[in-house]
């Protein structure tokens, strides 16, 4: 027996060396995630889509697939003959920056002048198969086509994407560095510890360091899908997650100190102990995000398992990493401030005091609290996501989004990117005449061949069908195109039900109607998911409906507060569709975490006290501890912001600020007056509403030393 007790540091120093040497290999897997990213729209389309069938049928018509990028020059004082000429040479070696670097899928266009004298354009196509190599591509191009007396720019939508993408070359930089600065700082402040901090961060990178190993393993082997996006959130989602597991076990830790005077007892009994609300918070959040794999667009059903990689991991590395180097540090990892044994923590006074207020006036605090989110809620409805111009999703300057609008002022803002009409052969001309009578299209010619269209030509036929071409004129990235293609599509039914309308904007259309489709389906089964869970968990039915209808009504108040703060003070433009979907299932899965961390230890305390003393207890013992966890889970989400990407900004205040509305707010104040005014029934039909049936005089007695 002593010899057992000498070496019980060899299991946790087992541990800690598995996790430690794996992490080399692991970061190695890791880093080749971003060359994996597919952030084209239509590659996230389900096949049913009419742009995805579009793009297959197209394929008939063109030899190579391309990616069209414009080169636009632009002089207000108007460009001369030497100019033109200058410009023309640009051309030239624009085409050959192309070819030297692989991406030349076809010959430029000559420089088009406009009909104002003040700019000129050519259309140079690219691969779309470059990847990474597209933001390098375009910035190679933006130095070759400098012509002096002008402003120059590379858009279209090459140009733009380039730019979209060049927003996620901060993932594995500056975003991590932003989310690990700011847990640190928050670990610091809470702790007051130099050496705790760094064992949670520690374990929060061990675990992002193997969620990318796994999700390149699966990636690679084409069981998943990464965009940007994705991994972006994934990343945040993994160092929140793992961080705030960490939290709850330390804090756990930090109690049983005080009360064993073993290191290894004191470990045995947190472990027991949080265990269970750890992995139940893990599957929640996992459960909620693979409900994604429901979705019709395939950037969602790549979020969701990426997701529940990393979550998962998370979870595995703050019950295997950190309770072994807590272990073996014991009392020492709260240097200077160590927990003594036998002596009761002076912290806690603050949320004691919270819980007898709770405790004095359940029905008024529940009131109040629930009037005040309902006041925010009801602005939900008032929030704009129609979805927003690809180009107004990038955040501060893009040369692309700036010649966009140059292009615009000068050209058919469409022409680089026509909405492309697939339609039978034998009524091709109707269909043509029906299109360009559609408000927005600014012209319609029929494919005729590779190069620029031939007045006059006939036109290819494939198959038995005609390609035509509608130029809007609107920029076919912005909302106005998308409603014209809508317009476009009702119209052409009328001419031919066989006619399809693809191209970048009925993709995005596409993408737009799958977002509406799949927040009407996946809302839902997520309610539905977690509500199973938090039954199995608290063995209870009332609590966990209690649970999701306050969480609810807290992601309602945040999209209430977002509409207003977004249009009003922030001036957005708008949002993207499915930014509503994803901030739902964050916040649901995520918000619900708090929840499960008070009413595990409330129904702990419940068996002993009754369920009303019994969560006022539970509230002052995981107030400290449940708030830094909200903190930094809002303070990661927030390093979201940090990326020049509207989409991201926005997930960013829409998670940050629902989870801290749902620990400041929900899990203090309305959990535990609802919990209060319901009593033991809130347990019902498990074991613990039996105490309904106890004599009064025994429950007053169970309940005296509450508060």
């Amino acid at each position: 027996m002593p010899r057992r007790r000498s070496l019980r540091w060899l299991l946790p120093l087992a541990v800690l060396l598995v996790w430690l040497v794996a992490a080399g290999p692991l970061n190695i897997l890791g880093a080749k995630l971003t060359g994996l990213q597919e952030n084209d729209v239509a590659a996230f389309l389900p096949d049913s889509a009419e742009s995805t069938r579009v793009q297959e049928l197209q394929s008939g018509f063109q030899s190579t697939k391309a990616i069209p990028a414009v080169l636009l020059w632009e002089a207000p004082d108007g460009i001369d003959q030497a100019t033109l000429a200058e410009i023309g040479d640009r051309v030239a070696e624009a085409t050959q920056v192309a070819e030297e670097a692989g991406a030349l899928a076809g010959r430029a266009s000559p420089p088009i002048p406009s009909e104002d004298g003040e700019a000129v354009q050519a259309l140079l196509p690219l691969s779309p198969d470059l990847g990474d190599e597209l933001v390098v591509v375009v910035e190679d191009l933006r130095a070759a086509v400098a012509v002096e007396g002008t402003d120059s720019f590379v858009t279209g939508p090459a140009g733009i994407f380039a730019d979209f993408a060049n927003g996620f070359a901060g993932i594995d930089g500056l975003l991590l560095l932003a989310a690990f600065g700011i847990v640190l700082l928050i670990l610091l402040v809470v702790y007051r510890s130099p050496v705790l901090p760094l064992l949670v961060i520690g374990t929060a990178g061990l675990a992002l360091t193997a969620a990318n190993a796994v999700a390149y393993l699966l990636a690679d082997a084409g069981a998943i899908t990464v965009n940007g996006q994705s991994q972006g959130i994934a990343a945040i989602l993994v160092v929140g997650a793992a961080t705030d597991y960490g939290l709850l076990l330390v804090a756990r830790f930090r109690e049983e100190l005080r009360r064993e005077e073993s290191k290894y007892a004191a470990m045995r009994i947190a472990l027991r102990q949080s265990w269970e609300p750890i992995v139940a918070s893990g599957a929640t959040v996992v459960l909620g995000v693979l409900c994604l794999l429901f979705s019709d667009l395939g950037s969602n059903r790549g979020l969701g398992p990426i997701s529940a990689v990393s979550v998962t991991l998370a979870v595995v590395a703050a019950l295997t990493f950190l309770p072994a180097a807590l272990t073996l540090l014991g009392r020492a990892a709260f240097w200077p401030f160590r927990p003594r044994y036998g002596v009761e923590p002076s912290e806690g006074r603050g949320w004691r005091r919270v819980a007898r207020l709770v405790g004095r006036r359940p029905r008024r605090v529940l009131a109040i609290s629930v009037l005040s989110l309902v006041a925010a809620a009801v602005f939900a409805p008032t929030y704009d996501a129609d979805g927003i111009a690809f180009s107004e999703a990038i955040q501060g300057e893009s040369d692309g989004v700036a010649g966009q609008e140059a292009l615009g002022r000068h050209f058919e803002a469409g022409v680089a990117s026509p909405a492309t009409i697939i339609t039978p052969e034998d009524n091709w001309p109707a269909v043509a005449e029906a299109a360009a009578a559609t408000d927005g299209v600014a012209s319609v010619a029929p494919f005729t061949g590779e190069g620029p269209p031939v007045p006059g030509a006939d036109p290819v036929v494939v198959d038995g069908q005609v390609r035509l071409d509608a130029t809007l004129d609107v920029a076919p990235d912005s909302v106005a195109a998308i409603e014209t293609v809508q317009v476009l599509r009702t119209a052409l039914d009328d001419a031919n039900p066989a006619a399809l309308v693809g191209g970048e904007t009925a993709s995005n259309l596409d993408a737009r109607e799958s977002a509406a489709r799949d927040l009407r389906v996946i809302v839902p089964a997520v309610l539905l998911v977690i509500t199973i869970v938090l039954a199995v968990l608290l063995r209870s039915l009332v609590a966990p409906l209690l649970l999701i209808a306050t969480v609810v009504l807290s992601v309602a108040a945040t999209v209430g507060v977002a509409a207003l703060l977004f249009d009003d003070v922030f001036g957005f433009p708008g949002s993207d569709p499915g930014i509503l979907l994803i901030g739902f299932v964050f916040l649901v899965a995520l918000g619900i975490d708090y929840n499960i961390f008070l009413m595990t230890r409330a129904r702990e305390e419940s068996a002993q006290h009754g369920a009303r003393d019994g969560v006022l207890r539970a509230l002052a013992v995981t107030g400290g501890v449940i708030t830094s966890a909200g903190m930094v889970l809002a303070a990661t989400f927030g390093a979201l912001s940090v990326l020049p990407l509207l989409f991201l900004v926005q997930l960013s205040f829409l998670v940050g600020f629902g989870v801290l509305l749902d620990t400041f707010v929900v899990r203090s104040l309305i959990v535990p007056a609802a919990v209060a005014v319901v009593g033991d029934r809130v347990w019902w039909p498990g074991r613990l509403a039996r105490r309904q049936a106890e004599p009064e005089e025994e429950r007053k007695l169970a309940g005296a030393t509450a508060g």
